[in-house]
């Protein structure tokens, strides 16, 4: 099939920026409409009606720990390191057990992996000396954890505890920025806007969506723009296609079989 001509991308409508009217100062930034972006979260919801992280756990604890080993490095390259872990040390309990020198010798495929040790050990430790054993349920006391910093602690937050959350990775980053749904300088900045743009009944499932979309579709070196189930939506400048993909649910994700 011959490349469909792309349309001129165009200035956004007056309808595409929101003002929050609780401050006229904090202009929400985005290229679409709201019926755009309902349609947007539409069609990702029918793509994957329950999408999931890529990141192998069995409870928050390991979560947290497998969470905290990913930053700098990749979701396979983590499972690959911390299966044998988690058999073996699946609380803080065990952890501090195992010591930091195994933790070590465990997670030494990874970025990083000294310092990762260390912290390991010592969220471990603050788990079992202020809580319980047991990985909190805020943000707040969540970041307060050695190695976690408010990425980590939305992701636990999402995945953990069912709190609507958004976790900016690069991956979510990129997307925000590329197909100008919610551009901003800093993750935080962009995390402020996607949580104002998205419609609130898609919030939930949001965060996955944008990173397996990134993962998968809307790649960081060459975007697979054929494959876009929102190509004919999308208002980057760099697509280069315009003919939405077939809309179809995908096949369940394998979680451990991510690519790099």
């Amino acid at each position: 099939m011959a490349n469909p001509k792309l349309k001129s991308v165009g200035k956004p409508s007056q309808n595409s920026n929101v003002i929050a009217r609780h401050n006229p100062a904090a202009a929400v930034k985005t290229a679409y409409s709201p019926a755009e972006r309902e349609e947007i979260f539409r069609r990702f919801s029918v793509q994957r009606p329950e999408p999931k992280g890529e990141l192998e756990h069995s409870n928050p604890f390991t979560l947290v720990v497998a969470v905290a080993l990913s930053a700098q490095a990749t979701d396979v390259g983590v499972n690959k390191a911390t299966r044998a872990l988690f058999k073996i040390a699946d609380t803080p309990e065990k952890m501090l057990e195992l010591g930091e020198e195994k933790v070590r010798d465990y997670i030494k495929t990874i970025g990083l992996y000294r310092n990762k040790a260390k912290n390991v050990i010592a969220l471990s430790q603050m788990l079992v000396d202020q809580f319980g054993g047991t990985v909190p349920e805020t943000r707040d006391e969540l970041v307060r954890l050695p190695g976690v910093g408010r990425k980590t602690a939305n992701v636990v937050l999402s995945m953990a505890f069912g709190q609507p959350t958004m976790a900016v990775d690069t991956h979510i980053f990129r997307i925000a920025n590329r197909i100008r749904l919610a551009p901003g300088k800093t993750p935080d900045e962009v995390e402020a806007r996607l949580m104002k743009v998205i419609p609130k009944h898609y919030l939930y499932h949001a965060h996955h969506w944008l990173i397996l979309h990134g993962r998968y579709t809307c790649k960081a070196r060459r975007p697979e723009c054929e494959r876009c189930v929102i190509a004919d939506i999308c208002k980057s400048p760099e697509k280069s296609w315009d003919m939405a993909a077939p809309l179809v649910e995908l096949p369940p994700q394998v979680i451990g079989e991510a690519v790099e």
